[in-house]
């Protein structure tokens, strides 16, 4: 009987050993994979995310440039940026961008409305600004509608203090040949921009 016990004995043993070997075994490989057993083997991964990180972060700041400002013109507290300024192929250009109200009181656009009689019931508008071609000597006012409705932002309500508002307007094209013109109105300096094709 002794020896059929020492028999059974040294199989539970091979058995045990068996077992614990493969649990190492497995617990080794689990480590390699980020398991508890090796945390450090997971921070070489976290620089590769802050690189990926980093591009990410430089096409977001890349990803703004759709919005460059061409140009910015400021009169007192009213600041103008312009973002786009397309020639469109129904022979007109479309100039966009956002006015920015750094004052203490609320700003209506009034002084930019245009002093056209036609114009006038555009109330707080871009319906005044123009283009102006320097080189052609030719200025290129705001379209209208056969309603006298201008082709352009009508501020309906006021931009308060230290808001912006996008605006746009919508001229007639220059001929092809013409790249650069000054975007004007109301007090602002003129505004040096070069017109992008559309597509």
């Amino acid at each position: 009987m002794s020896r059929w016990r020492t028999m059974m004995a040294r199989r539970a043993m091979t058995a045990v050993a068996v077992t614990t070997g493969l649990v190492l075994t497995v617990a080794g490989c689990g480590g390699g994979d980020g398991g508890e057993g090796k945390p450090d083997k997971s921070k070489p991964s976290a620089p590769s995310d802050k690189k990926d990180g980093g591009d990410d972060e430089r096409k977001q700041s890349d990803a703004p440039s759709a919005d460059k400002i061409l140009a910015e013109s400021k009169d007192g507290d009213i600041s103008v940026a312009i973002t786009s300024a397309q020639r469109d192929g129904g022979g007109f250009i479309t100039v966009s961008g956002t006015v920015t109200n750094n004052g203490s009181q609320s700003w209506m656009g009034a002084n930019w409305a245009s002093d056209e009689r036609e114009l006038r019931s555009n109330g707080g508008s871009l319906s005044g600004a123009s283009l102006v071609d320097a080189e052609g000597k030719k200025k290129y006012l705001v379209l209208r509608d056969t309603s006298g409705r201008c082709l352009c932002t009508k501020f309906n309500g006021r931009v308060r203090q230290g808001e912006s508002a996008s605006w746009f307007a919508q001229f007639p094209a220059p001929p092809e040949g013409t790249s650069k013109v000054n975007f004007q109105v109301g007090a602002m300096p003129p505004a040096p921009i070069e017109i992008s094709e559309g597509e």
